[in-house]
Parts: C-alpha cells; structure tokens; sequence
C-alpha cells in the first residue's frame, strides 16, 4: 500500500512540476519548438510567444582634450540588457510585441529618475499584410537611425544628430501601410498620434503629438528587412534603396528635445522634420540623414528667471560602410548638429568623426565591435580646444 501511495504522489508531483507543452507527441513538440529566431513556441494559429534576449557589454574611455590624452572618462558597462517578447494570440492578425530593458541606461535611470524598464508594449491589427494598426507605447516612425533596432547598428551607438533630434519612443495609435506598385517599387505611410511626452507618460494636457512619414524603395524590398538594419551584411546582389522623408508636429510639448530632455518652464509647440536615405549594394553600405527642429518661442523661464530651451536647429548625419569579408565590416561616421541663433548662447554646434569596426560571428545577434573617434563644438576642430575629445570604445554583443 505505502508502495502505491509514494507511485501516486511522485506521478502527480510529476504533472504539477513538468513544462506545459501543447504537443501530443515528439513530433509535434519539435514542430512546436524553434531557435533559429529566438525561442518560438506555437499552437496552431492560436497563440505564438517568440521570446529574445541581448546585452551590449562595453568599456569605452575619453580623453581630456583634444591635446590632453589622459583619460577623463571611462565607461565600463552593460549597455544594454533587453528581453524581447512578440508573437499573436486567438488569431494571427492580432499580435503583440512588448520589449523590456534592465541596465540602468535602459531604465532612464542615468539622470536620477525613476527606473522605467518598459520600452515597447504594443497591440497590432493586421487587416491585411499591407495593412496594419497600432495602439501602445512604441518608436515614432521617425528617422532610420532611430527606427533601426540598437542591435541593428554599426557602431557602438546613434549619432549626435539623432541623440538631439529623434522623435523616439511615445504612447498612441499608430497606422502603416504599404502600396505596391506594378513594378518592383514599394511606397509605405506610416503615422502616428500620440501623447508628444515620450516613455511610460503621465496624464498630461490635450495637447497631442501628430507624425507622417513616407517612405519609397524604387527598387523593391531590401534583403531581411535591410532597409532598416545597417551594413550590408546580405551583400545586395542588385542595387536597393530607400528614401523617407517624416513631419512631426508636438503641440504644448514640455520636454526640450520634443519626446526626450529635461521640462521646460513653460508649454511649446515644435515641429520636426526629416529626411533620410538607405543604400546597399555588394558589401557596400549608405546611410544620410537630415534633422531641423523649430518653435516660434523656443526660450522659457520660471519666476526666478531660470532659463530652459528647446533645442531648436539643423543636423545631419552621414555613414558609409564596407564588408571587407563576409563576417568583417569598416565604417566611417560624420555627424553635426548646429542650434538656431536664437539659443546658441545657451546650446553649442557639434561636431563628430568616428570609425568602426566589427565582427559578425552570427549576423547582428552576436558581434564584436571597436569604435574610435573624435568630437568638438563650435568649429573649433584644434586639437588644443579643451572642450574638443577624442574616444575609443569596445562592445560585446551577445543575443538570440
């Protein structure tokens, strides 16, 4: 009797503790199962959960100056530390992706706020493969830097004319649809309307962001999505290119940098616009942007007579790129942004060079990559200026 109890005990043990798994048998569980893209488990056109990780491990110093070689700054960390979920639940036209991220810059809790670890969380609806919407917390469809995934990039991180002029993360409803042609050439719009106050807002006043982008390949598709991933790692066998051009409208925003930045003293509208263009063929690779930001009264101060801007202005971006093998890449960044006169007392013009390279052991997911470069402000390249630098950075990337 002892025997069938301790039989009975370890069998329902057993079913309370094993992995639920829908598959009746091995075959069907194999089915099930998939780690070329993530972890993908599915059943039927029920449910599909993939789930994603990746770090950005780094060491990166900068120096004193221009001049000044010794170091000023180091920078040991992780980067990044994001888990990624996506798939569609009841029915394939409803799908959900929902992104979360762990390091402390991820968080936002760089500056001293409060840790934000939510990134993306965002319902879709597909009515048809053309044609989708959206409701949620998710990237503006703004400038391609931006747009394409920090796992995606060829250098260690965004330009300086992205890090002051992106449209970035917002809540809202979103719209894309793409236009097929009878030729091999795609137009996309794309759109959003959303809360103009960036990351995880709180209830905030009426006043409303609104963005439109289009976006033309004369040429047809990209490569796996190569559009928005940068370095032609595919080796386009024929040439491929983009163009996308985006209008951003923030009424009553309170941040500096629309989306992004610290509070403003007072409301301002600011309109964004952007220009940018992809290009990829055999190992070669070109990416331009062009950024301006306006407000008819970007200066605003408090009862004590502190005084906040909004980052108003120009900026570009341009890189190129060689795969001088099929796993090894070279890349050559210059970036600019120049503020309106109306704040250059307050914002200063700057300016950067950078070279990179990287390693791909497995695509994007998996990489090994060295940056150097150098930065100065206000047209003083000199290396005796003491606000100019040089930098020097290296990143693991490690993911599936």
């Amino acid at each position: 009797m002892k025997k069938v109890v301790l039989i009975i005990a370890v069998s329902l043990l057993s079913g309370l503790f094993a992995f639920p798994s829908f598959a009746q048998n091995e075959s069907d569980e194999r089915a099930l199962l998939n780690v070329e893209n993530g972890i993908s488990i599915s059943k039927d056109s029920l449910f599909k959960l993939n789930l994603r990780f990746r770090m950005q491990n780094r060491f990166g110093v900068r120096t004193e100056s221009g001049e000044d070689l010794s170091i000023e700054q180091t920078d040991f960390r992780v980067r990044r530390m994001r888990l990624r979920l996506d798939g569609y639940v009841l029915n394939p036209r409803i799908q959900y992706y929902i992104q979360l991220g762990f390091s402390k810059a991820d968080m936002d809790l760089d500056g001293g706020g409060f840790a934000q670890p939510i990134r993306d969380a965002i319902i879709h609806y597909y009515f048809t493969p053309n044609l989708y919407v959206g409701f949620g917390q998710a990237k503006l469809p703004g400038n391609r830097e931006r747009v394409i995934s920090s796992g995606n990039l060829q250098f260690i991180d965004r330009s300086i004319a992205n890090g002051i002029f992106t449209l970035d993360r917002d809540f809202g409803f979103f719209a894309y649809y793409t236009l097929p042609t009878k030729g091999r050439a795609l137009y996309q719009l794309k759109g959003a309307i959303s809360t103009g106050e960036g990351r995880n807002p709180s209830p905030g006043d009426e006043g409303l962001s609104y963005t439109g982008r289009l976006e033309l390949l004369p040429f047809g598709k990209f490569k796996n999505s190569g559009d928005y991933s940068e370095g032609d790692l595919e080796f386009e066998p024929t040439p491929k290119l983009g163009f996308g051009i985006t209008f951003n409208s923030n009424k009553k925003a309170v941040r500096s940098r629309g989306q992004l930045g610290p509070d403003l003293y007072q409301q301002r509208d600011q309109r964004v616009f952007i220009a940018d263009a992809m290009f990829k063929y055999q190992g070669w690779g070109v990416m331009a942007e062009y950024f301006q930001r306006s407000s008819n009264d970007p200066i605003t101060r408090n009862s004590i007579g502190a005084t906040r801007v909004v980052w108003v202005g120009r900026g570009h971006n341009f890189q190129a790129s060689k795969m001088i093998s099929k796993k090894s890449e070279m890349a050559f960044r210059y970036a600019q942004v120049i503020p309106d006169e109306e704040i250059k007392s307050f914002e200063n013009q700057g300016e950067e060079l950078a070279l990179g390279f990287s390693r791909y052991l497995n695509g994007h997911r998996i990489k090994i990559q060295g940056n150097v470069g150098y930065g100065w402000s206000n047209n003083t390249l000199q290396l005796i200026n003491t606000s100019n630098f040089w930098f020097g950075v290296f990143q693991v990337e490690f993911g599936i």
